[in-house]
């Protein structure tokens, strides 16, 4: 039975060997190992950073996404972002995500102070898009642009 918890210190090493993982899967990216620790390291001992879930089967963690905020003046409510969503190739095709999608969208129908989901996605990622679609969400209203440092 697979469940879904808010991750702690000790699945830290696991949540790093995904991201890792996911860079390299998705953009061809080689992470540096210890900024990826530190990083993750850095949410899960700060809440303020966001949250970091994880998908569980016995003892096995089978996948992970992270939660991050964004304050919406137009809607006086909170919009958490899903982010670093990562389930290895062996774990696909389990309906982990469905799972892992219910638990989040049902902690936001819970909490009157925020009001939606937002994620982004590689326009690529065509296997990714449908999923999305098929759970609901819509890719129409937004485009994401981005500047980074390095």
């Amino acid at each position: 039975m697979i469940k879904v918890e808010k991750a702690n210190l000790s699945h830290i090493a696991q949540i790093v060997k995904f991201q890792i993982s996911m860079a390299m899967e998705t953009e061809g990216v080689c992470l540096n190992a210890a900024i990826v620790l530190e990083g993750v390291k850095q949410v899960i001992l700060d809440p303020a950073k966001g949250h970091y879930y994880v998908a569980i089967d016995d003892s096995a963690v089978l996948g992970c996404f992270m939660i991050t905020y964004e304050w919406s003046d137009w809607r006086n409510s909170w919009v958490w972002w899903l982010q670093s969503l990562y389930i290895p190739s062996a774990y696909r095709n389990r309906h982990i995500f469905t799972q892992m999608f219910q638990y989040i969208k049902n902690q936001i129908i819970e909490d009157n102070d925020v009001c939606g989901l937002r994620l982004y996605v590689d326009k690529t990622n065509l296997t990714a898009k449908e999923i999305y679609e098929h759970m609901g969400m819509s890719g129409d209203h937004y485009q994401t642009f981005e500047w980074m440092k390095n």
